[in-house]
């Protein structure tokens, strides 16, 4: 039997990839984790042997949950799951740890072939991931090629000392959204806190003091 955690702060998401693993007579779902912080605990008390982490959470995001859980608990396989196809993300993600990497519009039959793939020791390669210019040394050395558009702009406006909410206001967009870009950007620039996020993004020129 595959023990099965599941992470992701989207009650409704749970109760369907809940409802999607109990068909599966070799997978049992034996905890749900509502942020990051909680999954890390959750993992370090149940001992699964696979979670099924969404790459944006709150409080810890996805990809550091992942990054701190490989380190500590070497027998438990890790599956990203996104709504995002970045290639950025991807790559941190595989490189912090995770086995596999599923996108949330392709959520059942690729999430229990990437669960069984992972657990058995066999990294889950998306043939979707084809689609995408994923190499680990091919990575952007200054980062701007790799931002989208909405990403240079909510940038610009955190190095302008903006919150969150405020920036959501600005750009007429939700909170959550902001979040989401929020992760997407510490990921890309690999950054683990604002003042590095901030100071990776001026090594790279993707903003300016003078701004």
């Amino acid at each position: 039997m595959i023990r099965v955690v599941i992470a992701d702060d989207h009650h409704l998401v749970r109760q369907g990839l809940r409802h999607l693993l109990a068909r599966e007579r070799d997978i049992q779902v034996v905890g749900e984790a509502t942020d990051g912080r909680d999954a890390i605990d959750m993992v370090s008390r149940l001992r699964p042997d696979v979670v099924v982490m969404d790459v944006e959470m709150p409080i810890v995001n996805g990809i550091e949950a992942t990054k701190r859980i490989c380190r500590s608990n070497a027998d438990t396989r890790l599956v990203m799951l996104s709504m995002y196809s970045d290639s950025a993300l991807i790559r941190k993600a595989l490189e912090y740890g995770a086995g596999g990497y599923v996108l949330k519009q392709s959520v059942s039959k690729e999430l229990v072939d990437a669960i069984r793939s992972v657990h058995s020791g066999v990294a889950y390669r998306l043939r979707t991931l084809d689609q995408f210019d994923y190499s680990i040394g091919r990575f952007s050395q200054d980062g701007a090629t790799s931002l989208t558009a909405r990403e240079q702009e909510i940038l610009h406006l955190i190095s302008a000392g903006q919150t969150n909410r405020q920036i959501a206001a600005t750009l007429s967009i939700s909170v959550k959204t902001v979040e989401n870009h929020r992760v997407n950007l510490m990921a890309k620039l690999d950054a683990h806190s604002l003042a590095e996020l901030i100071r990776t993004a001026i090594q790279r020129g993707l903003i300016s003091l003078e701004e």
